[in-house]
């Protein structure tokens, strides 16, 4: 009888014993310095972000709804307008888009990569949209090109949703950099995490980046001077130093994320388990590796049973969400996106997860009848 050993479906402590000596020294450093917003901290990490991603700015932010929603309100995105989001997403995509007055308009997902189906875009603009959000989800880039083309076709914006997918590429170009602008979250679970809350903007666009920088500091330029009605959304100087420390990991980490990945695809051999997709175009950075199940939930019983951690994302779509009744959508209205939420379960993903854990959650699956 195989040995039972635990695996949880995240753990921050590999990454944060590696960094913990540098993590202490980023925390002095700001501590001693006695200044946590907008200093020298935000504007190095903003920097340094901006070329990862080789864009011209970065505009640190409260967290990564906030960049969705300041990149929404700086391209001029009011109430009545309509955005398009996959109906496939986690809830903050459509959230931005309801802070600023707008209407979220949902496009079903392919069922095979799970990102927005470009084939289905067309038919949901209308006169009244302005922008479409791209999700790059789990960590795969979606068809760019074809958002692109129908985006230029229709003139609307294009504001890329990358908070799960830190340094993906497609075509070889980083996502961030196709759209008008790109928002990622740095929340602790990502695969670039602060030690809190904390997301940014990307953008080669000048005039953008210098209203969502107002627009997130209360709608200031400078001191006292309020030219829009802002909100409060800035990345501190601890998060910012914290963040500095890990981007230049980021790239290590995430091919030790595809590198997991690969183990998962090559030995999970059960037919029940429908594997992921990986788009040839693409380079996938695994935020999350999420199997589908016609017998979900039974899956996850059985992989809790024997101590292995899972999540599922997302078993309600935000179409039928309590909060979002006011849209008048009931189930059956986006098919794919119900299958997806009744099918996909996550496994265990994170840098740090050893062999021998892999290879017992494979044991388990191929276990399972």
């Amino acid at each position: 009888m195989e040995k039972k050993i635990s695996v949880p479906f995240v753990s921050f402590m590999p990454i944060e014993k590696e960094l913990a000596k540098s993590m202490r020294l980023a925390f002095d450093r700001v501590y001693a310095s006695s200044w946590y917003i907008g200093g020298k901290e935000d504007e190095n990490f903003e920097k340094a972000f901006a070329e990862y991603c080789s864009v011209r700015f970065c505009v640190g932010t409260g967290n990564g709804l906030d960049a969705l929603m300041l990149s929404l309100k700086a391209l001029g995105i009011k109430a009545g307008d309509e955005v398009l989001v996959p109906s496939n997403t986690f809830i903050a995509t459509a959230l931005a888009v309801t802070y600023v007055g707008a209407i979220p308009v949902f496009v079903e997902p392919d069922i095979h990569t799970y990102n927005i189906d470009t084939k289905k875009i067309e038919e949901k603009i209308t006169k009244r949209t302005k922008a479409i959000i791209p999700v790059h989800l789990y960590g795969q880039p979606c068809d760019m090109d074809s958002i692109l083309e129908i985006a230029q076709k229709y003139s609307i914006y294009v504001v890329e949703d990358c908070a799960q997918a830190h340094g993906a590429k497609y075509k070889g170009k980083k996502v961030g950099t196709f759209g008008d602008v790109g928002c990622f979250s740095f929340y602790p679970g990502k695969n670039l995490g602060a030690l809190g809350d904390a997301g940014a903007v990307v953008t080669s666009n000048k005039k953008v980046a210098d209203k969502i920088r107002s627009l997130g500091n209360y709608g200031s330029d400078y001191k006292y001077h309020h030219i829009y009605l802002g909100s409060n959304s800035r990345l501190d100087e601890m998060q910012a130093a914290f963040l500095s420390v890990k981007l230049p990991h980021l790239n290590r980490m995430n091919a030790e994320r595809q590198r997991i990945a690969k183990m998962y695809l090559e030995r999970i051999k059960n037919p029940q388990i429908i594997l992921p997709y990986i788009c040839p175009e693409s380079e996938h950075v695994w935020h999350i590796f999420g199997v589908r199940c016609n017998k979900r939930d039974k899956l996850e019983a059985f992989l809790r049973k024997n101590d292995i951690g899972t999540n599922k994302h997302y078993a309600i779509p935000i179409h039928l969400q309590e909060c979002y009744k006011g849209l008048n959508l009931k189930y059956g209205d986006f098919p794919i996106a119900e299958e997806i939420s009744k099918t996909e379960l996550s496994l265990p993903m994170y840098y740090g997860i050893t062999e021998e854990q892999v290879q017992y959650v494979v044991d388990i699956i191929n276990r399972f009848d």
